[in-house]
């Protein structure tokens, strides 16, 4: 029994991450009907991020946690919101009247720029950052024990403020509106005035933030990353995005919880080896079965 709370707590810390990656694939899907395959690429970036921050921070003597973590995800935000930006604008704005294997070839063109850019100016080799935050809450359950370090409590604590916060930003804000229509109807949107580029390119930009706040928690918690890192967590990512039913926001938050459980209570009870390997079986049957996912809603074609 200890081994599988363990596992659920393990599980639910990893799904939260899951969960913020897969908001930028689903909004993204749910505004311009397309896959931002270089996503996952864009976590990997707010990894080196992460640690050219916590390095900077350290070089002018900036010990305290509080100060880092503020200063850490200021950067790697601001930054990687930059990044989700610029992909919009050279990968996706010029071929958006073009067909979907076009804008697909662009995404996955994206990805190896991305993976082989940082591999040239950060190396290949595996990089890390040092332990921020230490200690642990330990529940004795009788003859075992679960375990939560203060790390998956501050990684929950901000995955959730996280989602909560882009989740009332998007349902009672006036750029949420206005992404909401978008989404809805971007040829009516853009006739009532609603400047559907600029909300294009924000709706990469959050995407992006989100990626990057995963990014920043993920390598503190982990502490080691590569620059093939963002490869395998954003395929789980898709697969959160589509459990969940892809183009639906709080479907992306429920995928990764799942998936996250799921994957966690396979690594502990069965095997840690063949856990990529359920996720992505997973992720087959969900497309099988109910392609529409789990809160999403059957594409309608308009005529």
């Amino acid at each position: 029994m200890d081994i599988i709370l363990q596992q659920l707590v393990n599980g639910l810390t990893l799904g939260s991450v899951y969960g913020l990656i897969a908001i930028g694939y689903t909004m993204v899907y749910g505004i311009i009907g397309m896959i931002n395959f270089a996503h996952g690429d864009v976590y990997m970036v707010s990894s080196y991020l992460t640690a050219i921050a916590i390095a900077l921070l350290s070089y002018f003597g900036l010990e305290s946690f509080p100060i880092i973590i503020f200063g850490t995800l200021i950067f790697t935000i601001v930054v990687t919101g930059a990044y989700g930006w610029v992909i919009e604008r050279v990968a996706y704005r010029p071929l958006r009247n073009s067909s979907r294997l076009a804008v697909l070839i662009s995404a996955i063109g994206m990805s190896l720029i991305l993976q082989n850019y940082v591999q040239i100016a950060q190396g290949a080799r595996q990089q890390g950052v040092p332990t921020m935050l230490t200690g642990a809450i330990r529940l004795d359950i009788g003859d075992g024990f679960v375990q939560i370090t203060y790390m998956k409590l501050f990684i929950l604590f901000v995955a959730f403020l996280g989602m909560g916060v882009l989740t009332y930003i998007i349902q009672k804000t006036k750029l949420g509106r206005m992404c909401r229509a978008t989404q809805q109807d971007r040829k009516m949107a853009s006739i009532l005035g609603i400047n559907t580029d600029r909300i294009i390119s924000a709706v990469f930009v959050i995407g992006a933030t989100m990626a990057a706040l995963a990014g920043v928690l993920i390598t503190l918690d982990y502490g080691a990353f590569d620059f093939y890192v963002g490869f395998i967590i954003g395929i789980k990512a898709f697969t959160a995005a589509v459990l969940g039913g892809i183009g639906s926001l709080p479907g992306a938050m429920l995928g990764g919880v799942i998936l996250g459980l799921s994957e966690a209570l396979f690594a502990g009870l069965i095997s840690s080896d063949y856990k990529d390997v359920f996720s992505f079986s997973l992720l087959v049957i969900i497309l099988i079965f109910r392609p529409s996912g789990l809160l999403g809603k059957p594409e309608v074609e308009k005529v």
